[in-house]
């Protein structure tokens, strides 16, 4: 669940001497999830009409739980479906991702989120083998492509999940709409997903924590970082999983090479770097489906992300990692 990343409240009230860093926050619901932002302005600017219009472009352009958004009707068989400019974007940086993880990161394993029940659409009961290979023929992110700003799927099974991703394209949109309008001090949290450039009312980059991988609900910190103009993004399976009766456990991750439900060794990973977080959102879903030893490697031929994770070692006790630039 990517909820296990959240800002870590070390801000004290405003004392009066204090007014004068004219620290703003803006709160509310987005796509499923909460959202905080904080930043510096001295104007008057009313942000949260903008942040609303930001809000229902992204559930216009590419939700999956509203029938009438432009990837409803494209997962429908709407052929005649324009992306617009934020569906297309996200489409390109799926794509990249897609290549980059060899396949780890796919929104089109949307069909079987669906079917092991952590999607909008009906799941399937009593899921086996033989229907998993058969729904596994639909998934593939070399199936579907950006034509004349049409996406064309090779199949018209094909269901696009692009739900790991959109949290962090939507903090990328509030920020850029922030610095566009000349805010160079913020911090937009959305369902855990960050982004922060500049620093904090009282002149220090701004904290974040990263949770501990609790399963019984309770919330501890396994560290906490500072934010030097960078997002970050963490995902987890703790937190979003379902038990059947005979005991077995399901995870919202799925494997987009077996298309089951099962977790890997990993249990948290937490992605920065000063690129869009849609980005490090990305990365983070695909390192919980290619676990500790994948992550790790992949790390080290991509020294411009950095990574704090949370894992199980052969010996069952959780274990934490530092990428080797954690620190720099």
């Amino acid at each position: 669940m990517k909820n296990c990343l959240f800002t870590l409240i070390l801000l004290l009230f405003l004392s009066c001497e204090d007014t004068k860093t004219d620290l703003k926050i803006i709160e509310g619901n987005a796509i499923g999830t909460t959202f905080t932002v904080r930043y510096l302005d001295g104007g008057t600017n009313n942000y949260e009409t903008k942040i609303d219009s930001l809000i229902a472009a992204i559930n216009k352009s590419a939700s999956t739980y509203i029938p009438t958004s432009d990837l409803s009707k494209i997962n429908k068989g709407d052929t005649t479906v324009l992306a617009d400019a934020n569906l297309q974007e996200v489409f390109t940086k799926s794509e990249k991702i897609y290549k980059e993880t060899e396949g780890a990161f796919d929104p089109t394993i949307g069909i079987l989120v669906n079917a092991w029940g952590f999607g909008p659409e009906k799941p399937i009961e009593n899921l086996d083998s033989i229907k998993v290979n058969e729904l596994l023929k639909f998934v593939g992110y070399d199936k579907v492509r950006l034509e004349n700003g049409k996406i064309k799927k090779l199949y018209p099974e094909i269901y696009l999940d692009y739900n790991a991703i959109a949290k962090g394209y939507l903090v990328d949109m509030v920020s850029r709409m922030f610095e566009k309008s000349g805010v160079t001090n913020y911090m937009v949290e959305i369902g855990g997903e960050i982004r922060a450039r500049g620093q904090n009312e009282k002149g220090t980059p701004w904290k974040i924590a990263i949770e501990n991988p609790n399963t019984d609900g309770s919330r501890s910190f396994a560290t906490v970082i500072e934010l030097k103009n960078e997002s970050i993004a963490t995902s987890g399976n703790y937190r979003k999983f379902k038990v059947k009766e005979d005991g077995t456990k399901y995870v919202h991750t799925i494997n987009t090479k077996t298309g089951y439900a099962t977790e890997s060794n990993l249990l948290s990973a937490s992605v920065i770097s000063k690129s869009d977080c849609a980005n490090v959102d990305g990365y983070a879903t695909a390192f919980m489906e290619m676990g500790f030893e994948k992550s790790t490697a992949f790390l080290k031929n991509h020294p411009e992300l950095k990574a704090f994770l949370i894992y199980v070692d052969e010996k069952g006790a959780m274990q934490t990692f530092k990428s080797d630039n954690f620190e720099k």
